[in-house]
């Protein structure tokens, strides 16, 4: 992708604050990610990664679309309604407006396409809102109306090992790039399942369909045909299933997990990729804020 397209990726640590990170977490959490973006395959020097925080355009453009957000549909999205319910000593103004903030990050580059799983499918259509908004407000067509951008035909959403939502880490119930195998192990021997199929073809419940799921996308085809038909057949060994998957996360993983510890201590490398991706993400981003500070009316004197 970052190849074909003209890419931006990066490293949401203004969105992270809604959770209230320590100064020490937050620096760490940002090495931590930016490395595994790397170690995963991003080029920086093909694709542009950058530092959230390190564009302070972003949250000028932030400010000005807050503006014409309106709190009474902020507060029907589905993740403000989910946060509320599972935190509610933690109901900030940023997670009210966390779709605006999401919303910037893709139109301060006058995104296209956006690779999203399908959990951000309705923070999307909100990015859409909003630049359709501005549009009409100001009779401009300033901003693209982005799209899903994917892989296949469908978006796709990794489960998480608890039997119910995404995998996260605010969640609790992820596998993580950088995991140990013996971590993955036992994170994945704990995952929820239940006492197994009782008749020939039975409709798997969420939590097995959940695992069934991350089988799929790291296993081989033949892998998850067995235990697919020992499933049917109401053979299946949920510990034995278990161990597989795990095995298989870990040979996925594993390489990854290596590159991650090689550029985290590169930190030469990573000061250099940082200001790479910051000057090319303020270009596009300043640009944008000049434009849209001249529609609204913000005219130099």
């Amino acid at each position: 992708m970052q190849y074909d397209y003209k890419c931006f990726f990066f490293v949401a640590d203004l969105h992270s604050l809604t959770t209230y990170p320590t100064p020490e977490d937050l620096h760490g959490n940002i090495k931590r990610v930016l490395s595994e973006y790397l170690a995963a395959g991003i080029d920086p020097e093909a694709a542009t990664l950058y530092i959230q925080s390190d564009v302070p355009e972003v949250s000028q453009l932030y400010l000005l679309l807050n503006m014409n957000a309106y709190v009474g549909e902020l507060q029907r999205t589905t993740t403000f309604k989910e946060k509320v319910r599972t935190q509610p000593d933690n109901v900030n103004a940023g997670l009210l407006t966390y779709p605006v903030l999401m919303a910037t990050d893709i139109i301060i580059h006058r995104a296209n396409k956006v690779p999203v799983g399908k959990d951000q499918e309705q923070n999307l259509e909100m990015t859409r809102k909003f630049a359709r908004r501005f549009n009409t407000m100001y009779k401009v067509e300033y901003f693209p109306l982005p799209e899903p951008y994917n892989f296949g035909e469908k978006l796709i959403k990794i489960p998480g090992l608890d039997g119910s939502g995404k995998m996260g880490k605010t969640e609790g119930n992820g596998i993580f790039l950088a995991d140990e195998p013996d971590v993955i192990r036992k994170k994945v021997m704990r995952a929820v399942t239940d006492k197994g199929p009782e008749k020939p073809n039975q409709k798997m419940p969420e939590p097995i369909k959940n695992l069934f799921t991350i089988l799929d996308v790291v296993s081989s085809g033949d892998t998850k045909k067995y235990f697919l038909d020992q499933y049917k057949t109401c053979k299946i060994r949920y510990g034995d299933f278990k161990k597989q998957l795990a095995e298989d996360i870990i040979k996925v993983t594993t390489p990854i997990r290596e590159r991650i510890i090689e550029i985290q201590s590169d930190d030469d490398y990573l000061k250099k990729v940082v200001k790479m991706g910051t000057e090319k993400a303020r270009a596009s981003a300043s640009q944008t804020l000049k434009d849209v500070r001249n529609i609204i009316g913000y005219k130099p004197f």
